[in-house]
Protein backbone atom coordinates (compact mmCIF):
# COMPACT_ATOMS: atom_id res chain seq x y z
CA UNK A 1 0.00 0.00 0.00
CA UNK A 2 1.34 3.31 -0.69
CA UNK A 3 2.44 5.10 2.21
CA UNK A 4 -0.08 8.59 2.84
CA UNK A 5 1.75 11.33 2.34
CA UNK A 6 1.87 14.86 4.82
CA UNK A 7 -0.52 17.78 4.30
CA UNK A 8 1.35 20.29 3.23
CA UNK A 9 -0.10 22.29 6.15
CA UNK A 10 1.52 20.25 8.52
CA UNK A 11 5.28 20.63 8.35
CA UNK A 12 7.17 17.47 8.48
CA UNK A 13 9.21 18.93 11.85
CA UNK A 14 8.46 21.12 14.95
CA UNK A 15 6.76 24.37 14.19
CA UNK A 16 9.50 26.27 15.88
CA UNK A 17 12.15 24.62 13.93
CA UNK A 18 10.43 24.61 10.56
CA UNK A 19 9.74 28.39 10.63
CA UNK A 20 13.59 28.56 11.80
CA UNK A 21 14.88 26.53 8.53
CA UNK A 22 12.60 28.55 6.39
CA UNK A 23 13.55 32.33 7.69
CA UNK A 24 17.14 30.50 7.83
CA UNK A 25 16.50 29.84 3.97
CA UNK A 26 15.48 33.35 3.27
CA UNK A 27 18.01 35.02 4.78
CA UNK A 28 20.50 33.15 2.37
CA UNK A 29 18.98 33.73 -0.51
CA UNK A 30 18.66 37.60 0.77
CA UNK A 31 21.98 37.93 1.44
CA UNK A 32 23.39 38.95 -1.98
CA UNK A 33 20.43 40.86 -2.96
CA UNK A 34 22.16 44.34 -2.28
CA UNK A 35 25.55 43.30 -3.06
CA UNK A 36 24.83 45.36 -6.30
CA UNK A 37 23.66 48.75 -4.39
CA UNK A 38 26.71 48.11 -1.65
CA UNK A 39 29.17 48.45 -4.83
CA UNK A 40 27.54 50.85 -7.49
CA UNK A 41 29.98 53.75 -6.78
CA UNK A 42 32.68 51.70 -8.20
CA UNK A 43 30.57 49.95 -11.08
CA UNK A 44 29.73 53.44 -11.91
CA UNK A 45 32.90 54.31 -12.54
CA UNK A 46 34.14 51.11 -13.85
CA UNK A 47 31.62 50.67 -16.43
CA UNK A 48 31.18 54.96 -17.17
CA UNK A 49 27.30 54.68 -16.13
CA UNK A 50 25.45 57.67 -15.44
CA UNK A 51 23.19 58.30 -12.89
CA UNK A 52 19.53 56.97 -14.99
CA UNK A 53 21.95 54.19 -16.13
CA UNK A 54 22.62 52.91 -12.51
CA UNK A 55 18.78 53.73 -11.61
CA UNK A 56 17.77 50.76 -14.79
CA UNK A 57 20.63 48.41 -13.05
CA UNK A 58 18.75 48.55 -9.47
CA UNK A 59 15.43 48.93 -11.45
CA UNK A 60 15.76 45.95 -13.28
CA UNK A 61 15.97 43.56 -10.72
CA UNK A 62 12.35 44.57 -9.40
CA UNK A 63 10.70 44.78 -13.14
CA UNK A 64 11.79 41.26 -13.23
CA UNK A 65 10.35 40.64 -10.21
CA UNK A 66 6.84 42.05 -11.23
CA UNK A 67 6.82 39.89 -14.01
CA UNK A 68 7.48 36.79 -12.58
CA UNK A 69 5.94 37.08 -9.27
CA UNK A 70 1.88 36.70 -10.50
CA UNK A 71 2.88 33.87 -12.65
CA UNK A 72 5.02 31.75 -9.49
CA UNK A 73 3.25 33.01 -6.74
CA UNK A 74 0.03 32.14 -7.80
CA UNK A 75 1.48 28.52 -8.85
CA UNK A 76 2.10 28.03 -4.82
CA UNK A 77 -1.78 27.70 -4.80
CA UNK A 78 -1.64 24.59 -6.93
CA UNK A 79 1.50 23.06 -6.73
CA UNK A 80 3.43 23.08 -3.51
CA UNK A 81 5.72 26.42 -2.96
CA UNK A 82 8.69 24.42 -2.20
CA UNK A 83 8.99 23.38 -6.49
CA UNK A 84 8.77 27.12 -7.02
CA UNK A 85 11.30 28.29 -4.30
CA UNK A 86 13.92 25.72 -5.65
CA UNK A 87 13.66 27.49 -9.08
CA UNK A 88 14.00 30.57 -7.21
CA UNK A 89 16.91 29.62 -5.46
CA UNK A 90 18.67 28.38 -8.53
CA UNK A 91 18.14 31.48 -10.33
CA UNK A 92 19.43 33.69 -7.86
CA UNK A 93 22.65 31.68 -7.82
CA UNK A 94 22.49 32.12 -11.34
CA UNK A 95 22.95 35.77 -11.27
CA UNK A 96 25.19 36.13 -8.90
CA UNK A 97 27.29 33.31 -10.54
CA UNK A 98 27.33 35.44 -13.84
CA UNK A 99 27.93 38.93 -12.11
CA UNK A 100 31.17 37.66 -10.53
CA UNK A 101 32.72 35.60 -13.89
CA UNK A 102 30.89 37.13 -16.67
CA UNK A 103 29.43 40.46 -16.51
CA UNK A 104 31.74 43.13 -18.26
CA UNK A 105 29.16 46.38 -18.70
CA UNK A 106 25.51 47.70 -18.54
CA UNK A 107 23.71 45.42 -21.02
CA UNK A 108 25.31 41.95 -19.41
CA UNK A 109 24.73 43.71 -15.62
CA UNK A 110 21.05 44.18 -16.96
CA UNK A 111 20.20 40.70 -17.69
CA UNK A 112 21.93 39.23 -14.87
CA UNK A 113 19.98 42.18 -12.64
CA UNK A 114 16.57 40.54 -14.20
CA UNK A 115 17.87 37.19 -13.72
CA UNK A 116 18.02 37.99 -9.85
CA UNK A 117 14.83 39.79 -9.68
CA UNK A 118 12.95 36.34 -11.07
CA UNK A 119 15.16 34.75 -8.29
CA UNK A 120 13.71 36.65 -5.85
CA UNK A 121 9.73 35.91 -7.07
CA UNK A 122 10.39 32.33 -6.37
CA UNK A 123 11.65 32.68 -3.14
CA UNK A 124 10.16 35.48 -1.20
CA UNK A 125 6.65 35.13 -1.45
CA UNK A 126 6.35 31.58 -1.65
CA UNK A 127 8.49 30.89 1.36
CA UNK A 128 6.21 33.01 3.49
CA UNK A 129 3.23 31.39 2.42
CA UNK A 130 4.54 28.27 3.41
CA UNK A 131 4.86 29.96 6.91
CA UNK A 132 1.61 31.59 6.70
CA UNK A 133 -0.57 28.24 5.64
CA UNK A 134 -0.37 26.43 8.66
CA UNK A 135 -0.84 29.41 11.21
CA UNK A 136 -3.65 31.60 12.05
CA UNK A 137 -4.33 34.88 14.10
CA UNK A 138 -2.23 36.54 16.08
CA UNK A 139 0.58 33.49 16.06
CA UNK A 140 -0.03 34.27 11.74
CA UNK A 141 0.91 37.61 12.18
CA UNK A 142 3.99 37.19 14.47
CA UNK A 143 5.41 34.34 12.09
CA UNK A 144 5.19 37.08 9.30
CA UNK A 145 6.65 39.20 11.46
CA UNK A 146 9.34 36.60 12.00
CA UNK A 147 10.01 36.50 8.23
CA UNK A 148 10.15 40.05 7.71
CA UNK A 149 12.65 40.09 10.78
CA UNK A 150 14.79 37.78 8.48
CA UNK A 151 15.03 39.04 5.14
CA UNK A 152 15.23 42.38 6.56
CA UNK A 153 18.44 41.30 8.51
CA UNK A 154 20.00 39.33 5.56
CA UNK A 155 19.23 42.55 3.89
CA UNK A 156 20.65 44.77 6.22
CA UNK A 157 23.96 42.44 6.05
CA UNK A 158 24.16 42.62 2.49
CA UNK A 159 25.33 46.00 2.56
CA UNK A 160 28.93 45.16 5.42
CA UNK A 161 29.55 41.74 3.67
CA UNK A 162 29.44 43.57 -0.05
CA UNK A 163 31.68 45.75 1.70
CA UNK A 164 33.92 43.76 3.68
CA UNK A 165 34.46 41.49 0.63
CA UNK A 166 35.05 43.94 -1.80
CA UNK A 167 37.79 45.48 0.30
CA UNK A 168 39.01 41.52 0.88
CA UNK A 169 39.05 40.02 -2.75
CA UNK A 170 36.54 42.85 -5.40
CA UNK A 171 33.22 42.45 -6.12
CA UNK A 172 34.01 38.98 -7.76
CA UNK A 173 34.29 38.11 -4.28
CA UNK A 174 31.05 39.23 -2.71
CA UNK A 175 29.06 38.17 -5.72
CA UNK A 176 30.82 34.37 -4.95
CA UNK A 177 29.50 34.56 -1.41
CA UNK A 178 26.00 35.52 -2.61
CA UNK A 179 26.01 32.60 -5.35
CA UNK A 180 26.91 30.27 -2.37
CA UNK A 181 24.62 31.54 -0.16
CA UNK A 182 21.75 31.06 -2.44
CA UNK A 183 22.79 27.25 -3.58
CA UNK A 184 22.52 26.56 0.72
CA UNK A 185 19.45 28.30 1.06
CA UNK A 186 17.88 26.16 -1.81
CA UNK A 187 19.10 22.63 -0.24
CA UNK A 188 17.47 23.68 3.07
CA UNK A 189 14.50 24.25 1.24
CA UNK A 190 14.83 20.98 -0.42
CA UNK A 191 14.72 19.40 3.05
CA UNK A 192 12.53 21.53 4.87
CA UNK A 193 9.31 22.16 2.84
CA UNK A 194 6.52 20.42 2.29
CA UNK A 195 6.41 18.38 -0.53
CA UNK A 196 2.38 18.53 -1.26
CA UNK A 197 0.48 21.11 -2.11
CA UNK A 198 -1.98 23.19 0.07
CA UNK A 199 -5.51 21.34 0.75
CA UNK A 200 -7.77 23.56 -1.31
CA UNK A 201 -10.05 25.70 1.14
CA UNK A 202 -12.21 27.51 -2.32
CA UNK A 203 -12.05 27.80 -5.69
CA UNK A 204 -8.61 28.92 -6.92
CA UNK A 205 -9.84 30.47 -10.07
CA UNK A 206 -7.94 30.90 -13.31
CA UNK A 207 -4.12 31.51 -12.90
CA UNK A 208 -3.34 35.20 -13.58
CA UNK A 209 -7.49 36.12 -12.79
CA UNK A 210 -6.93 38.83 -9.67
CA UNK A 211 -10.60 40.15 -10.31
CA UNK A 212 -11.50 38.67 -7.01
CA UNK A 213 -8.68 40.13 -5.18
CA UNK A 214 -8.56 43.65 -6.67
CA UNK A 215 -12.98 43.50 -5.61
CA UNK A 216 -11.48 42.57 -2.55
CA UNK A 217 -11.04 46.43 -1.12
CA UNK A 218 -9.66 45.72 2.41
CA UNK A 219 -7.03 43.77 1.17
CA UNK A 220 -6.52 46.45 -1.87
CA UNK A 221 -6.23 49.30 0.51
CA UNK A 222 -2.92 47.33 1.93
CA UNK A 223 -1.85 46.94 -1.27
CA UNK A 224 -1.46 50.38 -1.86
CA UNK A 225 0.27 51.00 1.17
CA UNK A 226 3.25 48.19 0.60
CA UNK A 227 3.33 50.02 -2.91
CA UNK A 228 4.45 53.06 -1.95
CA UNK A 229 6.80 51.71 1.37
CA UNK A 230 8.68 49.28 -1.18
CA UNK A 231 8.56 52.62 -3.58
CA UNK A 232 10.53 54.64 -0.90
CA UNK A 233 12.49 52.05 0.49
CA UNK A 234 13.75 50.60 -3.00
CA UNK A 235 15.26 54.34 -4.08
CA UNK A 236 16.48 54.79 -0.24
CA UNK A 237 18.31 51.30 -0.64
CA UNK A 238 19.19 51.59 -4.36
CA UNK A 239 21.18 55.39 -3.53
CA UNK A 240 21.96 55.40 0.26
CA UNK A 241 25.72 54.64 -0.05
CA UNK A 242 26.14 56.04 -3.18
CA UNK A 243 24.70 59.61 -1.45
CA UNK A 244 26.75 58.65 1.83
CA UNK A 245 29.75 58.29 -0.38
CA UNK A 246 29.10 61.56 -2.53
CA UNK A 247 28.42 63.94 1.14
CA UNK A 248 31.33 62.33 3.15
CA UNK A 249 33.70 63.38 -0.15
CA UNK A 250 32.00 66.95 -0.02
CA UNK A 251 31.99 67.60 3.45
CA UNK A 252 34.38 64.90 4.91
CA UNK A 253 33.44 63.24 7.87
CA UNK A 254 35.08 62.95 11.36
CA UNK A 255 36.86 60.30 12.29
CA UNK A 256 34.55 58.37 14.46
CA UNK A 257 31.71 58.30 11.57
CA UNK A 258 31.49 54.89 10.14
CA UNK A 259 31.71 54.77 5.96
CA UNK A 260 28.96 54.41 3.47
CA UNK A 261 28.01 50.49 3.61
CA UNK A 262 28.93 50.18 7.52
CA UNK A 263 26.33 53.47 7.92
CA UNK A 264 23.90 51.27 5.54
CA UNK A 265 23.78 48.15 7.19
CA UNK A 266 23.51 49.97 10.61
CA UNK A 267 20.29 52.18 8.95
CA UNK A 268 18.97 48.53 7.85
CA UNK A 269 19.38 46.78 11.59
CA UNK A 270 17.48 49.83 13.27
CA UNK A 271 14.99 49.54 10.61
CA UNK A 272 14.29 45.80 11.46
CA UNK A 273 14.21 46.33 15.32
CA UNK A 274 11.39 49.45 14.46
CA UNK A 275 9.68 47.07 12.26
CA UNK A 276 9.34 44.55 14.99
CA UNK A 277 8.02 47.00 17.36
CA UNK A 278 6.04 48.60 14.22
CA UNK A 279 3.87 45.51 13.78
CA UNK A 280 3.33 44.51 17.67
CA UNK A 281 1.95 48.49 18.44
CA UNK A 282 -0.03 47.85 15.73
CA UNK A 283 -1.93 44.97 17.12
CA UNK A 284 -2.79 47.06 20.44
CA UNK A 285 -3.26 50.88 18.71
CA UNK A 286 -4.48 49.52 15.34
CA UNK A 287 -3.18 48.99 12.47
CA UNK A 288 -3.82 52.16 10.19
CA UNK A 289 -2.85 54.65 12.64
CA UNK A 290 0.38 52.72 13.20
CA UNK A 291 0.54 52.75 8.83
CA UNK A 292 -0.32 57.06 8.64
CA UNK A 293 2.26 57.83 11.36
CA UNK A 294 4.87 55.45 9.55
CA UNK A 295 4.01 57.54 6.21
CA UNK A 296 3.84 60.82 7.29
CA UNK A 297 6.97 61.23 9.36
CA UNK A 298 8.84 59.19 6.01
CA UNK A 299 7.32 62.22 3.83
CA UNK A 300 9.16 64.47 6.30
CA UNK A 301 12.34 62.86 6.18
CA UNK A 302 12.69 62.13 2.59
CA UNK A 303 12.82 65.95 2.48
CA UNK A 304 15.32 66.86 4.83
CA UNK A 305 17.56 63.65 3.96
CA UNK A 306 17.94 65.81 0.64
CA UNK A 307 18.40 68.58 2.08
CA UNK A 308 20.94 67.18 4.13
CA UNK A 309 23.25 66.78 2.01
CA UNK A 310 23.93 70.93 1.57
CA UNK A 311 25.07 70.72 6.07
CA UNK A 312 27.47 68.01 6.69
CA UNK A 313 27.67 64.17 6.60
CA UNK A 314 27.04 63.50 10.54
CA UNK A 315 23.24 65.17 9.58
CA UNK A 316 23.12 62.81 6.65
CA UNK A 317 23.96 60.08 8.21
CA UNK A 318 21.40 61.12 11.07
CA UNK A 319 18.68 61.44 8.62
CA UNK A 320 18.98 58.21 6.57
CA UNK A 321 19.17 56.28 9.49
CA UNK A 322 15.36 58.42 10.80
CA UNK A 323 14.27 57.98 7.05
CA UNK A 324 14.94 54.19 7.16
CA UNK A 325 13.17 53.52 10.27
CA UNK A 326 10.20 55.80 9.59
CA UNK A 327 9.95 53.61 6.54
CA UNK A 328 10.53 49.84 8.28
CA UNK A 329 8.02 51.10 10.95
CA UNK A 330 5.22 49.50 8.16
CA UNK A 331 6.56 47.36 6.91
CA UNK A 332 5.48 44.18 8.92
CA UNK A 333 2.07 45.68 9.23
CA UNK A 334 1.29 46.37 5.84
CA UNK A 335 2.16 42.41 4.94
CA UNK A 336 0.39 41.13 7.92
CA UNK A 337 -3.07 43.39 6.93
CA UNK A 338 -2.82 41.97 3.51
CA UNK A 339 -2.26 38.12 4.67
CA UNK A 340 -5.27 38.61 7.13
CA UNK A 341 -7.33 40.31 4.27
CA UNK A 342 -7.13 37.78 2.02
CA UNK A 343 -10.23 35.76 0.67
CA UNK A 344 -10.55 31.96 1.28
CA UNK A 345 -8.67 30.23 -1.03
CA UNK A 346 -6.86 33.74 -2.37
CA UNK A 347 -4.30 33.57 -0.45
CA UNK A 348 -1.75 32.85 -3.16
CA UNK A 349 -3.27 35.24 -5.63
CA UNK A 350 -3.11 38.29 -2.78
CA UNK A 351 0.25 37.46 -2.02
CA UNK A 352 1.26 37.46 -5.42
CA UNK A 353 -0.85 41.03 -6.42
CA UNK A 354 0.83 42.55 -3.35
CA UNK A 355 4.50 41.48 -3.90
CA UNK A 356 3.81 42.48 -7.69
CA UNK A 357 2.20 45.77 -7.14
CA UNK A 358 5.01 46.43 -4.36
CA UNK A 359 7.81 45.78 -6.49
CA UNK A 360 6.11 47.74 -9.12
CA UNK A 361 7.12 50.29 -6.50
CA UNK A 362 10.44 49.00 -6.26
CA UNK A 363 11.46 49.44 -10.10
CA UNK A 364 10.26 52.97 -10.14
CA UNK A 365 11.82 54.42 -7.37
CA UNK A 366 15.69 53.96 -7.98
CA UNK A 367 14.84 55.54 -11.58
CA UNK A 368 13.02 57.96 -9.96
CA UNK A 369 16.24 58.89 -8.13
CA UNK A 370 18.39 58.34 -10.91
CA UNK A 371 16.40 60.35 -13.19
CA UNK A 372 16.55 63.38 -10.68
CA UNK A 373 20.25 63.32 -10.61
CA UNK A 374 20.64 63.34 -14.46
CA UNK A 375 18.45 66.19 -14.51
CA UNK A 376 19.74 68.24 -12.11
CA UNK A 377 23.02 67.03 -11.37
CA UNK A 378 25.15 64.97 -8.88
CA UNK A 379 25.34 68.03 -6.52
CA UNK A 380 22.96 69.01 -3.43
CA UNK A 381 20.19 70.34 -5.50
CA UNK A 382 19.62 66.75 -7.72
CA UNK A 383 20.01 65.34 -4.20
CA UNK A 384 17.43 67.24 -2.88
CA UNK A 385 15.49 66.84 -6.08
CA UNK A 386 15.82 62.89 -5.98
CA UNK A 387 15.01 62.08 -2.45
CA UNK A 388 12.22 65.36 -1.59
CA UNK A 389 9.92 64.49 -4.38
CA UNK A 390 9.47 60.62 -2.74
CA UNK A 391 7.73 62.95 -0.08
CA UNK A 392 4.60 63.73 -2.66
CA UNK A 393 4.44 60.11 -3.63
CA UNK A 394 4.34 58.67 0.00
CA UNK A 395 1.59 61.14 0.76
CA UNK A 396 -0.38 60.60 -1.91
CA UNK A 397 -0.39 56.03 -1.74
CA UNK A 398 -1.59 57.56 2.04
CA UNK A 399 -4.73 59.32 1.14
CA UNK A 400 -5.26 55.95 -1.69
CA UNK A 401 -5.07 53.68 1.42
CA UNK A 402 -7.18 55.71 3.80
CA UNK A 403 -9.93 56.21 1.29
CA UNK A 404 -9.60 52.20 -0.47
CA UNK A 405 -9.66 51.32 3.11
CA UNK A 406 -12.38 53.32 4.50
CA UNK A 407 -14.85 52.13 1.91
CA UNK A 408 -14.15 48.51 2.86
Amino acid sequence: MARRRRPAHHPPMPPGRFLAAIVTAQVLAQIGAFILPALLPGYMQAWSLSAAEAGWLIGAFFAAYVLAVPVLVGLTDRVPARRIYLVGAALTCASHLGFALLADGFWSGLLLRLLAGAGWAGCYMPGLKVIADGLQGAAQSRAVSWHALGVGIAGALSFAVAGALDALGGPRAAFLFGAAAAATAGLIAAFAMPRTAPAATGKAGALLDFRPVLRNRAAMAWIAGYTVHTWELAALRAWGVTFLAMVIARHGAPAWLPGPTALFTAAGLLGIAVSILGNETAQRLGRARLVAAAMGSAAVLSVLAGASALVSAPLAAACVLLWNAAIYLDSAALTAGTVQAAGEGRRGATMGLHSMCGYAGGFVGPLGVGLALDLAGPGALGWALGFGHLALVTLAGLLVLRRVGRAA
